[in-house]
C-alpha cells in the first residue's frame, strides 16, 4: 500500500531542487519532515462551516479521509471553501448568492489544487451546490479525486408522523390561511431537522448524492447514509485510501469518469428516483468542465425513456434513509441496469464498472424501490417541456402530479418579491397561470430557486389550482405544476419576457408543450418592441461579475468557456 506512485508527482514541482528551499521551509513550518515532504500532496477539501446543518459535521467526516491519506503512504493537505445555505438564503436577494456559489466552489478549489499542485483530491460537500461544484472542479483539474457527500438529516417526527423543512415551507401557507395555528408552527419547526444533515428527501442535495454515486466519482453505497450514522467514518477513510489507489494505478482520472453514457446514467437516477430539476442545470455544467456538449435536450431524452420506480418525497413517500435501509444506489442501479435503462459499462473510482461495484446489491424492496418492470410511471419523474414559452425547454417534476393540464389567464410578476407580496396576500385566483420573470441565470442575476411561493402556494390549499412559470429555478422540494429554468431567460430575449397579464397560458405536460396563446402576429410585434429591463439598482462585486459571464440555463449556466487546454505541466525527469 505504501508503495511510491510510479508516475511523476505533480507536486515535485514545488519540493525538488536547490530552488525549492524557500518551498520547503514553508512546509517545515507547517510541521512536515523529509518523510512527508517526500510522499504525495493529497488536498482533503470540506465546505464544512455553521452557515447551514448540511455541513456542520463535514470537518469531523474529513478527519478520517485525512487518516486514510496517511495510512495509505501520502501527505493530506486540509482545506476548506465555501458554502451558501440554500435553506436560510431562500425567500430573500441572498438567493441570488446560492448558484454563484457553485462557481465560487469550483473555482476556489481549482485555484488551491493549481496553486499547490496537489497530487490528488478527496472533497466533502453537503449543501446543494457544494456537490456539483466540488464535482466540477475535479473535472477541470483531472487530477486522482475521490467525492463524498456528507448526507442527509435524519427524518423528524411531528404527531407521530415524519416531517422535514419541506412540511415547515407548506406548514407556513397554511397558518396564511387559518388552517394551523401559529402554536403549531412553532412546535412544528422545532422538530423538522432532528439532527446535522442535509434536507433528507429527494431534494437537491440528495439527487446529486446519487448522481455523484452513479458517475462513479463516489465510493459505492456512500450517498444514501444519513450524516450521523457511524459508517460515515469508515467511508471517509475508504475514500483517502482510495485516492492513493487512483494515483499510483494512474487512474481512473475524473475525466475518464465524465463520458456520454455516464451522463446518461445520471439524469436516468434523477428521473427513476423523482429528483431534483436542478439536475438538469448541474449536468450538462458537469459535462462542460470535460468539455463534451451535453444540453437540455440530451437530459430530456433520458428523463423521457427511464421510469420512475423510488417512492420518494417531495412526489413520493419516503426518504434517503429508507433509500439506504433497503440498500442503498446500488438496489436503484441493480434493477435498472437488469432492465436496460443504464449503461453498465461506466468506470468508476474504484476501478470497477458500475455494473460490478453493484451485482451484489440486494433486489429492489417493492415499496422504497420498484423493480423497473413494475414501475410507478412509465418514465421519469421530471420531464423537459418546450414551445413558443420556452423555445429552448424548461423543468417540471410530475412525481406526484394529479394533472398534466393546466391554462388559464398569466399574472405577471418581474419579481419574487412582487410575486410573494400577491401571494400571501392570497389575491390571486384558481386556474391563474403565476410568471415570475427576471429571475434567470443572468437577470436575476443568480437564478434564484421559488420554493418559498411554490410552498406557500401549496400550504395554502391552491398547489395544483395555480400554475406558476418562472426563468428562475426551483428547490428539489418543490411540487405542484411549478415549471422552471425557463430558456431563454427574459433577460436575454426570451419568450416568457414578452407575456402581459392576461393573455392565456396553456401548460400540457403530458404534450411536453408549454405555449403563450396568442396570434402569430401579435407575438412577432411585442418581439420587435422588446428592450431589456433596466435594474433598478446598478450590479457590483460578484454578482456583477457573474450576470457578465453566465450562460444559459439549458447548458448548465456555466462562466467559462470549458477550454481544456490548460493542463498541469508534467515536471521534468
Amino acid at each position: 500500500m505504501n508503495d511510491a506512485p510510479t508516475r511523476k508527482l505533480r507536486s515535485r514541482i514545488t519540493t525538488d531542487g536547490i530552488d525549492r528551499a524557500p518551498h520547503r521551509v514553508f512546509m517545515r513550518g507547517m510541521g512536515l519532515d523529509d518523510e512527508a515532504i517526500a510522499r504525495p500532496f493529497i488536498g482533503v477539501v470540506t465546505t464544512a462551516g455553521e452557515t447551514t446543518p448540511c455541513t456542520g459535521n463535514l470537518a469531523e467526516q474529513a478527519v478520517h479521509a485525512y487518516a486514510g491519506v496517511e495510512a495509505a503512504g501520502g501527505t493530506p493537505r486540509a482545506f476548506t471553501t465555501i458554502s451558501v445555505s440554500d435553506g436560510i438564503s431562500m425567500n430573500h436577494q441572498g438567493m441570488k448568492c446560492s448558484l454563484v456559489s457553485r462557481e465560487v466552489i469550483a473555482d476556489s478549489i481549482e485555484l488551491v489544487v493549481r496553486g499547490h499542485a496537489y497530487d490528488g483530491l478527496v472533497g466533502f460537500g453537503g449543501c446543494d451546490k457544494n456537490l456539483p461544484g466540488i464535482m466540477m472542479a475535479m473535472v477541470r483539474c483531472n487530477v486522482p479525486s475521490v467525492f463524498v457527500f456528507g448526507g442527509g438529516a435524519l427524518v423528524g417526527t411531528w404527531h407521530g408522523k415524519p416531517v422535514s423543512v419541506l412540511t415547515s415551507y407548506e406548514a407556513a401557507g397554511a397558518v396564511m390561511t387559518g388552517a394551523m395555528s401559529r402554536e403549531e408552527l412553532d412546535s412544528l419547526e422545532r422538530a423538522c431537522m432532528p439532527t446535522l444533515g442535509a434536507c433528507p428527501g429527494q431534494f437537491t442535495a440528495n439527487t446529486m448524492g446519487m448522481v455523484a454515486e452513479v458517475l462513479g466519482f463516489a465510493p459505492p453505497g456512500s450517498a444514501t447514509l444519513p450524516a450521523v450514522d457511524p459508517r460515515r467514518a469508515g467511508v471517509a477513510k475508504h475514500a483517502g485510501i482510495l485516492v492513493m489507489d487512483i494515483l499510483r494505478n494512474g487512474g481512473p482520472l475524473p475525466r475518464d469518469l465524465i463520458t456520454r453514457k455516464s451522463l446518461e446514467n445520471a439524469c436516468a437516477i434523477v428521473a427513476a428516483t423523482g429528483g431534483s430539476t436542478n439536475a438538469g442545470l448541474h449536468i450538462p455544467a458537469l459535462a462542460h468542465e470535460a468539455g463534451l456538449r451535453f444540453t437540455l435536450d440530451d437530459v430530456a431524452a433520458v428523463f423521457e425513456r427511464t421510469p420512475l420506480i423510488g417512492n420518494l418525497q417531495p412526489g413520493g413517500q419516503y426518504y434517503a434513509q429508507d433509500v439506504d435501509a433497503v440498500g442503498g444506489v446500488p438496489v436503484l442501479v441493480k434493477t435498472l441496469l437488469s432492465h436496460g435503462y443504464l449503461h453498465g459499462d461506466t468506470l468508476t473510482v474504484t476501478g470497477q464498472t458500475l455494473a460490478q461495484v453493484c451485482a451484489a446489491a440486494p433486489d429492489a424492496d417493492g415499496q422504497v424501490i420498484r423493480a423497473a418492470d413494475q414501475p410507478i410511471a412509465p418514465t421519469g419523474g421530471v420531464i423537459v417541456i418546450k414551445g413558443n414559452l420556452a423555445p429552448d425547454g424548461a423543468l417540471i417534476k410530475v412525481a406526484g402530479l394529479k394533472s398534466l393540464l393546466h391554462e388559464g389567464p398569466a399574472r405577471v410578476f418581474e419579481s419574487e418579491e412582487e410575486a410573494m407580496a400577491v401571494i400571501r396576500g392570497r389575491a390571486y385566483q384558481a386556474g391563474d397561470v403565476i410568471i415570475i420573470r427576471n429571475e434567470g441565470p443572468k437577470g436575476g442575476p443568480g437564478m434564484r430557486e421559488m420554493l418559498g411561493p411554490t410552498a406557500v402556494i401549496y400550504g395554502q390549499g391552491m398547489g395544483e389550482k395555480v400554475a406558476l412559470i418562472t426563468d428562475g429555478r426551483f428547490s428539489g422540494a418543490t411540487r405542484g405544476m411549478c415549471i422552471g429554468y425557463v430558456c431563454p431567460e427574459a433577460a436575454a430575449g426570451g419568450p416568457i419576457g414578452l407575456v402581459r397579464d392576461g393573455d392565456r397560458i396553456r401548460v400540457d405536460a403530458g404534450a411536453r408543450r408549454m405555449d403563450l396563446l396568442i396570434e402569430p402576429e401579435e407575438f412577432a410585434r411585442r418581439q420587435a418592441a422588446w428592450t431589456p429591463r433596466r435594474r433598478a439598482t446598478p450590479l457590483a462585486g460578484a454578482l456583477e461579475k457573474y450576470a457578465n459571464q453566465v450562460g444559459s440555463a439549458h447548458l448548465g449556466a456555466v462562466t467559462h468557456s470549458g477550454n481544456l487546454q490548460w493542463e498541469f505541466e508534467e515536471p521534468a525527469e
